[in-house]
């Protein structure tokens, strides 16, 4: 079984940085791709970001620019370094990934529990 834990989260001043983690436990063979998603009250789940195994990135145009995902494959940990965060991007954030499981034979996507943030203007 694996777990994906978000932290980092709370409340922040727009334009102060803020750096989200997801550190995955479990039984891990590898880690393939990982995102960051997001759900502000009354929408839909949105990516912000992903990341591959190699280190590839993709961003959401909200979030270009602004923020960086970046991962630690020695720690099983992703990261998003929010900077100049603004109002709008108030949301709980959700990492999201493929693992592998059972020296690789089984490959499953998870999902964390979500990690709250709120920027105040």
């Amino acid at each position: 079984q694996v777990r994906l834990v978000e932290s980092g989260g709370g409340l922040a001043q727009a334009g102060r940085s803020l750096r989200l983690s997801c550190a995955a436990y479990g039984d891990i063979f590898k880690i393939e791709n990982v995102g960051w998603y997001r759900q502000a009250p009354g929408k839909q789940r949105e990516l912000v970001a992903t990341i591959t195994s190699d280190g590839t990135t993709n961003y959401a145009d909200s979030a270009k620019g602004r923020f960086t995902i970046s991962r630690d494959n020695a720690k099983n940990t992703v990261y998003l370094q929010m900077n100049s965060p603004k109002p709008e991007d108030t949301a709980v954030y959700y990492c999201n990934a493929d693992v592998a499981s059972q020296g690789g034979r089984r490959w499953a996507e998870y999902w964390g529990q979500g990690t709250q943030v709120t920027v105040s203007s």
